[in-house]
């Protein structure tokens, strides 16, 4: 699994933690990426895939009720789906601070697309994977509803047993990988990429057929699948996910919805892509330690971390969760760290008001562990 998709797992497990053993227990072999990862909003990547000639919903995004009705009149679909933007799951059982249930609605009725947005946009949704207080809502995106016949998994991820891109996918779509994984190993389907070659045509329709797509349809996945391969160059990712990659009662290959993760190091040519990123959702105080190139999660406790190395850090939090404490923070200034870095570190700690607080009583504790 790519570093960069370990690393978003690491910082949503530290964000939150209770539990005994958590960093040892869950996150044994994880690796933090060298820098911050870029996150994209829904409408964002299926712009790009749109771009590279991948099958998506029709679609508009609006940042007003106005905007938002004229769209779905614009679309004239038999049914429409508005969606609230935000850089988080779970949007469909989240609640809004307007009342409004789900940040994820279905209607045939274009008239009441302008309500809801007006419910939506202005207001904080709070799903299972957002702060106590939720996200405002700044964007919506309008799409066409589409009927799904059947959902299928589909990915292609940087793999460093394989030295290169590999191909995932599997029939059981539309649910966790990881569960399909464990409970029916035999359904997951790896193909290895070629870098030289790059998806041959073989490749991609006995994946395709893997994935159950039969017929006239077999060729349309196969040739989707080529054309995710094409995206996957051409910005750099590190992985791109799709799920689910559906067909429809229409007999149409399309990807309902998808998940691209960027290599951070191409961030020079890749301007355009980088230019995307929404940092207004992100915590200020994560947003300033990226600045310089410092990997800062904020923690409930009061026991500062100040590590040298992300296996030390999470060990080091571990350690400090076995005897009773709780740490403040998990802040790992990785390998080759400068002087005016740790300067910046050490202000990011201070600058915490439970670490504050606690210096104010005399009470305040750092740990600091040296790499080994």
């Amino acid at each position: 699994m790519a570093a960069s998709i370990v690393s978003q797992t690491v910082a949503r497990g530290l964000r939150g933690a209770s539990a005994k053993h958590l960093f040892l227990d869950k996150f044994k072999c994880a690796q933090v990426s060298s820098r911050r990862w870029l996150n994209l909003q829904e409408y964002q990547s299926k712009k790009l895939m749109q771009e590279s000639g991948v099958t998506v919903q029709r679609f508009y995004v609006a940042d007003n009720a106005p905007d938002a009705l004229q769209a779905a009149k614009r679309l004239g679909a038999k049914e429409i789906v508005l969606k609230a933007q935000i850089l988080a799951g779970g949007r469909g059982k989240g609640v809004f601070d307007s009342g409004l249930k789900g940040g994820v609605h279905l209607t045939k009725d274009p008239s009441v697309v302008g309500e809801l947005a007006n419910r939506m946009l202005g207001y904080s949704l709070t799903t299972k994977q957002t702060p106590k207080e939720g996200v405002k809502v700044k964007m919506v995106m309008v799409a066409e509803a589409l009927d799904i016949t059947r959902e299928t998994y589909f990915a292609i991820l940087m793999d460093r047993a394989c030295n290169g891109p590999v191909m995932v996918g599997s029939p059981q779509g539309g649910m966790d990988i990881e569960e399909v994984a464990d409970k029916t190993p035999e359904l997951i389907f790896k193909e290895v990429i070629d870098i030289f070659e790059g998806v041959r045509d073989d490749q991609a329709l006995r994946m395709a057929a893997n994935l159950g797509f039969k017929g006239p349809l077999e060729r349309q996945a196969a040739d989707q699948i080529k054309r995710l391969y094409d995206l996957f160059l051409k910005v750099d990712a590190t992985q791109v996910e799709v799920n689910p990659l559906g067909e429809t009662p229409e007999g149409q290959v399309v990807c309902f919805d998808a998940k691209i993760n960027f290599d951070d190091n191409a961030e020079f040519r890749q301007k355009a892509v980088f230019a995307l990123d929404d940092m207004s959702e992100s915590d200020p105080t994560e947003t300033e330690a990226a600045k310089w190139d410092l990997k800062y999660i904020g923690l409930d406790g009061n026991i500062a971390c100040f590590v040298n190395g992300a296996g030390l850090a999470m060990a080091t939090c571990d350690i400090i969760d076995l005897h009773g404490g709780k740490p403040a923070n998990f802040l790992d200034l990785g390998g080759g760290v400068k002087e005016k870095q740790v300067y910046e570190a050490f202000k990011l700690l201070t600058a915490d008001p439970k670490i504050a607080n606690n210096s104010a009583a005399n009470s305040w504790r750092l740990v600091t562990m040296p790499q080994c």
